[in-house]
């Protein structure tokens, strides 16, 4: 079983070509349903039944986990048998009949149309002294916000990666599908500005391509970006506690909220599921339903 899953590793990596984190998350789960099996009695993946699938996910349901984690455990068991069965170490694909319980969607926290006006301006005024990190600081929150792109595609974009013409960004999302999304004035200002007189303060010799980058001259991690977000956000009142995955789910709630059309916000967010871009018709909703409880005099 150890040599079928490095096999199986190298089939996530390579093959299915997904990022290091989903490869590290699939080999976890797919990890613990070996050795419940093992425990079981089974010492090769080609015995591997159905029934020793819905034990292994009867007993994480009995430590009280979600159903968003149940749900994501069956697919990775769905997953690993399925090319268990293609590449004949196993008879069969026993996690065909696999069903797993329906995860539930949580409504994200979004800003309203003036606190995030009120996020950027608060960055823009920090930004005043023309500080590099300043500038550097309000282009990544108005490119977020513009795009709704994921901190880890907003990190690995390059400098040739914006079009300063066109005002669109070529982004390199999940499972390396690339796709173009436009942005507007506001964010095209803030990051010409930052790319003229912001980004030469920082470079070094070993900066690269790098659109947005430390103060160190390297690529600007992940957690630098989520680190700023929930600083600048709490200098909002009342705005709730998001990171830069809550101004995603902002830019595509205000989307849809000003006329867009399901179908494009998809587009833009690289969501390869039009179900998931439907979770942000239930906010838009959520809201118009609170809105019509407190004004309308039947409601």
């Amino acid at each position: 079983m150890t040599r079928v899953l490095a096999d199986y590793e190298r089939h996530l990596a390579v093959e299915r070509d997904l990022s290091p984190h989903s490869v590290r998350a699939y080999l976890a789960d797919v990890a613990g349903l070996l050795e419940h099996a093992r425990r079981l009695g089974h010492t090769d993946v080609g015995t591997l039944d159905l029934r020793t699938l819905r034990s292994w996910l009867a007993k994480q349901q009995t430590m009280g986990l979600s159903r968003t984690t149940l749900a994501r455990r069956a697919t990775a068991a769905r997953v690993l048998t399925a090319w268990l069965a293609r590449t004949g170490r196993a008879p069969q694909d026993v996690g065909a009949s696999l069903a797993s319980p329906r995860a539930h969607r949580t409504l994200p926290p979004v800003l309203r149309a003036d606190e995030a006006a009120d996020l950027i301006r608060a960055a823009s005024e920090l930004a005043d002294d023309g500080s590099p990190v300043g500038l550097r600081d309000v282009a990544m929150l108005e490119l977020l916000y513009a795009t709704g792109v994921r901190v880890g595609e907003l990190v690995g974009l390059d400098v040739d990666d914006v079009d300063r013409e066109r005002n669109v960004v070529r982004v390199l999302g999940k499972g390396r599908k690339e796709r173009t999304v436009p942005f507007g004035r506001p964010a095209a200002r803030a990051v010409d500005f930052w790319v003229r007189h912001g980004r030469p303060a920082l470079v070094r010799a070993g900066s690269g391509p790098a659109l947005f980058v430390g103060v160190r001259g390297g690529r600007i991690d992940q957690r630098a970006v989520r680190t700023l977000v929930h600083r600048r956000i709490a200098d909002v009142p009342g705005a709730p506690d998001i990171g830069p995955h809550g101004l995603r789910h902002t830019a595509a709630t205000h989307l849809l909220e000003g006329g867009a059309d399901l179908r494009s916000v998809q587009e833009l967010l690289g969501h390869a599921s039009l179900a998931t871009t439907q979770l942000y018709t239930h906010v838009t909703t959520d809201r118009l339903r609170r809105a019509y409880q407190q004004a309308h005099p039947r409601a």
